[in-house]
């Protein structure tokens, strides 16, 4: 089946700091939430076709036994400099009436969203060495416009995300979603994010390691 990003997520430290690093760069916030439950919270910053969220465990006992345990935040959060990956993609369909699953893995029905709105959780969830890998059929992208309307900032436009996973070879659920539409999934020496606004048009960039494990490109 075809699939597109619809966000990632980078695991970081409570109340996620280095994020104000990107609102002095000139990235827009959006709203942030907490995920009853599950026992994270974020801040997002959303982009024409796609979203960047920054995740941390504020509540570790739902995070260790509530619905959302098999998904190891909290192992994950704790184990960031023994190779855990901090990162998590987030896929939808291409096409919303395609009924298939596009990996291997089990069902998780968050707290925050009513039945049967579920998350299909990739089963490579175990290997903390890699991001997770959740697929979310009933998610939209939005609509790429942004050309036709005035552009506000310099991270309005198209973004494509390049994730570099330190693992001696990719399983067989982040290999499928390396196909996805807007995200390319690569093994390398260290855990890192890129993400290229508009195929880099103004030729700036900043590295934000070792803070963060991400590049931005515009």
């Amino acid at each position: 089946m075809k699939l597109r990003l619809h966000h990632v997520f980078i695991l970081t430290e409570l109340d996620a700091p280095p994020a104000d690093k990107l609102v002095s760069l000139g990235m827009q916030e959006s709203f942030g939430r907490v995920h009853k439950g599950q026992g994270t919270a974020n801040r997002r910053f959303e982009f024409s076709n796609g979203m960047l969220e920054f995740l941390w465990v504020h509540d570790m006992q739902e995070a260790t036994t509530g619905p959302g345990a098999r998904l190891r935040l909290a192992e994950r959060a704790g184990n960031l400099k023994d190779k855990a990956c901090p990162f998590g993609v987030i896929l939808s369909p291409v096409d919303s009436s395609d009924c298939d699953l596009p990996f291997s893995g089990w069902s998780y029905q968050p707290d925050y969203f009513e039945p049967p709105m579920a998350f299909h959780v990739g089963g490579n969830s175990e290997q903390l060495a890699e991001p997770l890998c959740i697929y979310a059929p009933f998610f939209n992208v939005p609509v790429n416009n942004y050309e036709e309307e005035p552009r506000q900032t310099d991270f309005a436009g198209s973004v494509q995300i390049k994730l570099s996973v330190a693992c001696n070879a990719l399983s067989d659920q982040l290999t499928a979603a390396s196909f996805a539409h807007g995200l390319q999934i690569s093994v390398g020496d260290e855990h890192l994010m890129e993400l290229t606004f508009d195929d880099c048009r103004r030729g700036m960039h900043r590295d934000f390691r070792p803070e963060l494990p991400l590049i931005i490109r515009w």
